[in-house]
């Protein structure tokens, strides 16, 4: 059985594609700008709820909200990868994601948003990134903020998530990196 070349490269450039999809994820969920960065190209837009203009300005939105204490998880699930040519896909991602943090008021809100990332990922000197994205929100609930610590709440439950580097996953990957050398 011989294995279709072409075949071969579009599966890797699926996976290429999903990757930088979760890194997103990491680089927004544990405020990773570097991370964040990495999955899009430096002349990409986003239009992303209240922002909506050059990636950079995105970085910029996104530093400020996360400075103010706020929480995020987002999990993906159903990816229509949609290849256009070899160098172009437009994706669709599926999104959950809660959050939690001040608003303008200084009020602790809680959102579990539902909705999906509408990408044109481009394909540039072999790698695949974010080129223009549109977040499109399907479900927002409102849920009651939580009064206690997440110590508290946790109890023994631990390590709980944390930004970088204080995450355990970025030990996990320096570990990872010090046993190849």
């Amino acid at each position: 059985m011989t294995i279709d070349e072409a075949k071969l490269i579009e599966l890797m450039d699926r996976e290429a594609i999903r990757d930088c999809i979760y890194k997103y994820c990491r680089g927004i969920d544990r405020a990773d700008e570097a991370t964040l960065r990495s999955c899009y190209w430096p002349d990409a837009t986003d239009r992303h709820g209240t922002y909506s203009g050059l990636v950079e300005g995105f970085f910029l939105w996104a530093r400020e909200v996360l400075k103010s204490g706020a929480r995020n998880v987002h999990q993906v699930g159903n990816v229509l990868i949609e290849f256009v040519d070899p160098t172009r896909a437009a994706v669709e991602t599926y999104f959950l994601a809660l959050q939690r943090g001040p608003g303008k008021d200084g009020v602790v809100r809680q959102f579990l948003i539902a909705g999906r990332y509408c990408d044109l990922f481009e394909k540039r000197d072999g790698e695949w990134r974010v080129a223009r994205r549109v977040v499109v929100f399907d479900w927002v609930d409102e849920q009651s903020a939580p009064t206690e610590s997440e110590e508290v709440r946790f109890g023994p439950r631990m390590p709980i998530g944390a930004r970088r580097p204080d995450d355990p996953v970025y030990q996990i990957l320096a570990d990872a990196h010090d046993r190849r050398m």
